[in-house]
């Protein structure tokens, strides 16, 4: 078995994963976390006792996730003078306002510790929504989407966000959040009218996007310092308060099983749900949350749905995961269980490669 991670090693992962996505600020501060730690200072007091594995947990961004809606409610002015997301330009060392509002939030960055991290990076919309256009231009049906940890559903109401590719066009032409520049060439094919039948997704712990608090737990997630996602998030959000979903609270495995039954419900209903639609599981950035029991049901729920899968009820499970340094693409589908990779991308829906040519 794999030893666990030290808090230590957590904090030096985090920080160069920070500064290798772009965010020196983040990387900045976790370098002094760094070195407060190794002190036993309050980092140590903190972080040492966390009953939990530091690098799986995101133990060093729950922190800092803490910090920053301190921040955002504007508790922490000597702070945000370092913060973009709050309108700061210093450059100067921001690890004492740091650790000063550590010092004087003790209590509240604890409780923050028990948080866990739902960035629900819409910028990942821009990855799933040409895998969207292909699966319904080959099923040539309308899609019930089940999504499998949706946190607060921004990536659910992806087909209320527009996408311009030259002069292809997905999504609401009207929507306040535009995807124009997330593709590299050859740019997807976004051809053909995409219809949602129904959508409904799940996750342990969802976030209401249409409330002020989980606004600002969302917006607390972003690292301060990338501008660019933070004006995304707030796009989302003005779209996720006129677009409500439908989140369920549960475990991915037995919720992908019921979702993907295909007998009657009750003895009135005689009517099998998946008639007619395309239905497509996915998820992006979930796998390594979810425990392992629960992928083993999930998964063998997607074999049998597929096992009975036909051209009027085909299945599609379309997923973006770890790839090693970048994330990929894959969508498998039913009849005939066939897998293919459709695009590599950055972890927040950057730099995406399409890797397959139009239909």
């Amino acid at each position: 078995m794999a030893r666990d991670f030290t808090v230590a090693e957590a904090i030096e992962l985090q920080r160069v994963g920070c500064l290798h996505a772009g965010s020196p600020l983040y990387g900045r501060l976790l370098e002094g976390m760094a070195v407060d730690h190794a002190a036993g200072g309050l980092t140590a007091r903190l972080l040492d006792p966390y009953p939990g594995r530091p690098v799986h947990d995101a133990l060093p961004l729950r922190m800092l996730g803490a910090v920053h809606r301190i921040v955002l409610e504007g508790r922490a002015p000597d702070l945000a003078r370092f913060y973009p997301s709050a309108g700061g330009t210093d450059t100067d060392d921001p690890v004492p306002a740091l650790l000063a509002v550590l010092e004087a939030h003790e209590d509240e960055v604890r409780r923050g510790l028990d948080r866990g991290v739902q960035t629900n990076e819409v910028g990942r919309a821009a990855v799933l929504a040409p895998g969207f256009a292909l699966v319904a231009r080959r099923g040539g049906l309308p899609l019930r989407l089940r999504e499998v940890g949706s946190s607060a559903g921004l990536l659910l109401r992806w087909d209320a966000y527009s996408y311009r590719v030259g002069d292809q066009e997905l999504g609401d032409p009207h929507s306040p959040l535009v995807f124009t520049d997330s593709w590299v060439e050859p740019p997807p094919d976004l051809r053909g009218a995409v219809v949602v039948a129904d959508r409904k997704g799940v996750d342990p712990a969802p976030i209401d996007a249409s409330s002020a608090d989980g606004q600002l737990t969302l917006l607390s997630f972003v690292w301060p310092d990338q501008v660019h996602r933070l004006e995304r998030l707030r796009a989302a959000l003005a779209v996720a308060v006129d677009h409500p979903v439908t989140i369920d609270v549960g475990d991915a495995g037995p919720w992908v099983e019921q979702e993907l039954r295909t007998t009657p419900r009750t003895a009135e209903d005689r009517a099998d749900p998946m008639e007619g639609v395309t239905t497509v599981v996915y998820h992006s950035i979930v796998l390594q949350y979810v425990p392992p029991e629960s992928r083993r049901r999930m998964r063998a729920a997607l074999d049998r749905a597929g096992a009975a899968a036909r051209p009027s009820a085909p299945v599609a499970w379309l997923r973006m995961e770890p790839a090693g340094p970048v994330a990929d693409l894959r969508l498998t589908w039913w009849p005939g269980g066939v897998e293919t990779r459709l695009a590599t991308c950055g972890y927040h829906g950057t730099e995406v490669h399409w890797l397959v040519g139009p239909d």
